[in-house]
């Protein structure tokens, strides 16, 4: 993987010359005091503000070697990024093979947040160069079989940090049936693996609501580049000529370039910008300032953790949460089995006891009946002997007295 920034700051030539004081003292331009106020004169003065102070838009472009990333830079801005003096990184750079080639990207994206972040936090503020990066676009081989397992894990790990564009690379070496389809199969993929892209803004404006589903619908864009000018029916554009015809960079048939371009710099680049600063620079900002201190006390995290969204941070404390109370729940459900057991036990145990005890006290009263029985019978048997001894008693007595 290779990364481009390109970074472009706009100046006004009335903003350059405005340091000339002599001509500034010489002509004095009176204010028209009896002009239009309103709020429809707002767009004008962002407009003069925006071309006396210039503003920065920084691009960085990512894609495996090859793709054409420096061709669709310079056809996109009209110049030479590289020279014979300053070659490509691919010829300045030793390429290595490394599983997590996405770290630089994000190492870069994160030291650019903190340049601003620091930036801020000083006394003085009215210089604050803005280098923080605005869009990526992310260059995808025309394979034709779907995003690679780098693309998928490579576009996860950047679209919380930045706004994502994906595109579809060296488009011409595609069928317009093929280029539909392997669009269809990337957005599918995309959604599939929760891929955030850049999200276009809703507007009231039904025309320019049109323009986006039209950009929408084709998504992911794809591109042409090319370094050459040839000659088209009389006219000189960039192209790449074939033997079979000419494929053209500018032609909305031949590709989707002038889409891209008319989104970067004539009607998205503000809106990049904004989404920019208040949602992926404040997701960093919140996430630094929140591990630097709480209370006074180091509240350091580490690095996996800092580089996580709000929202997704606030998605894993909750699931961390759920774990945390389902655990508890089972180990409230595994102690009351428990408890339950060991009261089972002890009634077993109780009832055990007390069947013991009744058939020993059974045992007892058997016991003490057949004594009982004996004694009873002993008892008859001595009456019976008694009374016959009497009755022989008697029977002598009478005897006697005759």
């Amino acid at each position: 993987m290779w990364l481009f920034i390109l970074s472009s700051s706009c100046f006004s030539p009335a903003g350059q010359m405005s340091s000339n004081k002599s001509a500034d003292t010489k002509n004095v331009q009176q204010k028209n005091l009896e002009g239009y106020v309103g709020f429809a004169n707002l767009p004008n003065q962002v407009y003069r503000k925006s071309v006396k102070r210039g503003f920065e838009f920084t691009l960085m472009v990512v894609g495996e070697s090859g793709l054409g990333k420096s061709t669709l830079i310079n056809s996109l801005f009209l110049t030479d990024l590289y020279s014979p003096e300053y070659p490509s990184p691919s010829n300045r750079i030793k390429k290595t093979v490394q599983v997590r080639a996405w770290q630089p990207v994000i190492d870069y994206i994160d030291s650019k947040f903190e340049d601003y972040l620091n930036a801020e936090s000083r006394v003085n503020r009215r210089q604050m160069p803005d280098n923080r990066v605005q869009c990526c676009l992310y260059f995808i081989a025309p394979s034709g079989h779907g995003l690679k397992p780098l693309d998928i894990e490579f576009m996860k790990r950047l679209h919380e940090k930045v706004n994502v564009i994906p595109l579809i690379a060296k488009a011409d070496t595609m069928t317009p049936g093929e280029c539909q389809q392997f669009k269809r199969q990337i957005m599918n993929e995309i959604h599939e693996h929760k891929i955030k892209i850049y999200d276009f803004p809703e507007t009231d404006d039904e025309e320019e609501m049109k323009m986006i589903r039209r950009i929408k619908d084709r998504l992911p864009l794809a591109v042409i580049g090319s370094n050459t000018i040839i000659e088209v029916n009389g006219k000189r554009a960039r192209g790449r000529q074939y033997p079979w015809g000419v494929a053209e960079v500018e032609n909305g048939e031949h590709c989707d370039f002038t889409i891209l371009r008319n989104m970067l710099i004539r009607t998205h680049m503000q809106d990049l910008r904004d989404v920019t600063n208040n949602v992926h620079y404040e997701n960093y900002r919140s996430r630094k300032l929140a591990a630097v201190t709480y209370n006074g006390v180091d509240n350091t995290k580490t690095k996996v953790q800092l580089t996580k969204s709000p929202l997704a941070q606030m998605e894993e404390e909750r699931r961390d949460h759920m774990a945390k109370m389902k655990k508890m729940e089972q180990e409230m459900e595994q102690v009351f089995e428990m408890k339950v057991k060991e009261k089972l036990q002890k009634l077993r145990d109780s009832e055990a006891e007390l069947q013991r005890r009744n058939e020993q006290m059974k045992t007892n009263l058997e016991n003490q009946h057949k004594e009982l029985e004996e004694k009873r019978r002993q008892f008859e048997e001595e009456k019976v002997t008694w009374e016959a001894q009497q009755k022989i008693l008697e029977q002598k007595l009478e005897t006697i007295n005759r």
